[in-house]
Parts: structure tokens; sequence; C-alpha cells
């Protein structure tokens, strides 16, 4: 499995020689300069290839595109939406000329990956990133006052969350709104309150089906490029996997999966396998679905997740929490296998150890949340000794 890193580009207070000596050598990394719906130019592409290719001997290249946005207007539908699928396929085409075959994208409505505190206490000083339930159905409830909303959320979880809302201070309130926020680490949009309405309320008419019916859609416009061009687009689960704000998500349950890679068959139609998001689903057997979707997985995260029942969770080591990382690694190295014996040139699936923990120097640096150095080198120690143990037991090529 080769080893990468997510790098957000020459801003990213994290080095590319750091990222070396973390033992990872693809680059997983994103245009983020770019507004949603532009092209991505062969230039602006070579830019980015040359900065991490200007130290030849760190041996890092740019491996997976994390992400090529998909614009707002089209997973809602809406008007002539002809220049926008043309500029996405005009990047794709972009992006195989220079070389960068995988993309992961997302079809997450309005939101990208969601939590409510970025700095949960762990024991020894580090913190972890934390979904609560309560302050999710707190500020849906009392501060985007959504109509309706309170027939989304348990009773118990309703009454923790005014408890929370009446305690709670202006700054509380603000600190709630940039959390939630801060899942859109590449967006050039940050919402307030009622920006944040204002966009919920374009998907007012848009139910489950219909938003399957916009990603089937989007995948009949971008896959037949990607299969002229040698793309491999590799979608990311919706995180955490539920509805979120009266929001319809649809890349959620194994059955989601199933749904998306039937509606659009094709070898370049497939996952981007998070262990963490779908592990946050309380019916996701996230092994189960690894083996089913092996052949169909362009792209892994590997990171993990402790579940509670009222629907909280929070980010746990990358080997403790309720997913089996070892029964995932396992399937992904046999998967490897029947690819390379296959004879595929291209036969190792790149994987990143999503989201650590704040550790130890990096507690309080201005790293993007869920991204610190530290606890991503711990994850990725760890998943590397999983790599190891288990090919050699097995006889598996790493």
């Amino acid at each position: 499995m080769e080893q990468t890193w997510r790098w957000f580009g020459p801003d990213d207070p994290i080095k590319l020689n750091h990222i070396r000596q973390a033992g990872a050598t693809g680059i997983v990394t994103a245009l983020h300069q770019i507004p949603y719906g532009v092209v991505w130019s062969v230039e602006e592409i070579e830019t980015r290839k040359a900065m991490i290719a200007a130290d030849p001997s760190l041996g890092l290249r740019w491996s997976v595109t994390e992400s090529l946005p998909v614009h707002e207007a089209i997973k809602i539908g809406e008007g002539d939406l002809t220049e926008l699928f043309d500029n996405y396929r005009q990047s794709m085409r972009n992006l195989a000329a220079c070389g960068v075959t995988t993309i992961c994208y997302n079809f997450m409505p309005v939101l990208d990956w969601t939590r409510t505190d970025l700095r949960t206490p762990l024991a020894g000083g580090g913190t972890s990133l934390r979904f609560n339930a309560h302050e999710h159905a707190a500020f849906d409830v009392y501060m985007l006052q959504r109509p309706n909303a309170e027939d989304d959320h348990a009773p118990e979880v309703l009454a923790k969350a005014r408890a929370w809302y009446d305690r709670s201070s202006e700054s509380d309130r603000d600190r709630l709104l940039s959390n939630i926020m801060a899942g859109l680490p590449g967006a050039f949009d940050r919402y307030d309150i009622p920006g944040l309405r204002r966009m919920i309320a374009r998907y007012n008419d848009m139910s489950a089906d219909g938003l399957r019916a916009t990603l089937a859609r989007f995948l009949r416009e971008v896959i037949p490029t990607a299969e002229e061009v040698g793309i491999r687009m590799a979608i990311h689960p919706d995180d955490p996997p539920r509805p979120l704000f009266g929001l319809p998500r649809v890349v959620s349950t194994e059955d989601d999966l199933a749904h998306l890679l039937d509606c659009c068959p094709s070898p370049s139609n497939g996952l981007t396998f998070c262990t963490g998001s779908l592990g946050a689903g309380r019916s996701n057997d996230v092994p189960a679905m690894a083996r089913r979707f092996a052949a169909d997985i362009h792209f892994a995260h590997l990171r993990n997740v402790r579940k509670e029942p009222d629907g909280s969770f929070e980010e746990a080591e990358h080997l403790g929490g309720d997913v089996d990382m070892v029964s995932v690694v396992t399937t992904l190295l046999e998967e490897q296998k029947r690819r390379k014996d296959a004879g595929r040139a291209e036969w190792r699936i790149p994987f990143r150890p999503d989201h650590g923990h704040e550790l130890l120097d990096d507690v309080g640096r201005r790293t993007h949340p869920g991204y610190p150095m530290i606890g991503r080198l711990r994850g990725l120690a760890e998943i590397r000794g999983v790599m190891t143990a288990v090919a050699g037991l097995r006889q598996l090529p790493v």
C-alpha cells in the first residue's frame, strides 16, 4: 500500500521534508486557491507538482488529488450546468496530462466533514475531534432555528441540547459555528447563521432520491472522460454518515455505496474507503464493506472512531476505536495482491492516516483541524506496523 500524506500546499505549517520524515512518499493535495467550478490549468497543476518534486532526495510525488470539488449547483441540479461540467472534465484532462490520475471528491451538500468540538481533552494533555449529538441539535434547533428541526433529534438529545444552549455564552455559540465550518479546509465560503440558512434553503425541495439523481447525473457526465484519460474517481463517504440540518446525504451506508457503483458501472467509478466516516454509522459493518467493495477501492483513509449510544462519537487512536483496522488492512493487502497477480501496472492502493490526535508539540500549533503532524505520524506508524505484520504472515506484497 502506498503511504501518503495530506498536504494543504505551500501555506501548510507541515512541510514536505516533515512528511518524508514520517515515512510517506505520496502527497495528497489540491489547488485550494482555485474557486469551485473553475478549471485547474496545466500550469497551476505543474506548479504544484514542481513544489512537491523540488527536492529530489525526498522522493515525493503527487499521488492523489483531494479534492477536485463538485460545485454546489451540480449537487442541487439547478440551472444550466453545461459550463460547470465542461470545466470539471477539463480539470480531469489536465490532471491526467500531468500524471495525477486518482481524484477523491465528495457529494455532501453544503458542509464537508462536521464536528462540534475540535479540541476534546485526552488523558495526558492531547486533544481529539468530537461530534456531540446534543451540540449538533442545539445548533440545528436553537441557532439555525430550522423549521421542524426537533423532529430529527431524540427527546433525550433535545433535553441536553436545551440545557447546553441555556447555559452557553455568545462566544460558546460562535465557537460552535466555527467548529462546524472547520470541515471546509479548501472552501471559499464560510457561512454565518443567515448565510447557512440560505444555503440550506436551496435544498428545501431535495429528497435523498433527488440527491441520488444529481449524483448519478454527475457520474454520467464525468466517468466517460475518466475512462478516456485513465482517471480513477474515488468518492468519499458522508462524514458523519447521516442527514445533517435537514440536508440529505446519500453516501453513508452499504446500500448507498452499492447504488452509486451500480448507477454508473465503470472501473473509473470507485471509492475513497474512509474507515472513520463509515465507522461513525451505527449500522455499518466496516470490515464487511471493505471486503464487498474491495475491487472498487481506489484510495483509503484509515482512522478510527468510538461511538456512543446517542449518536455522538469521538476520534480514537487509529488502532483503538470501534473499527477492526487489522481486518480492513488485511482486505486491502489481499486486494493489492489480486491486482498485482492480474498484471495491473498500478496495483498499490494509496492510503493516508486520516485525522489524528493533537499531541505533544502539536498542541496549540496552527495546523488544520484534524491534521496535526505528530498524531498522524503515530497513526501512520501504527498502520505501517499492521501492514508489515499481516503481509509477512500471509506472504502478501506491501
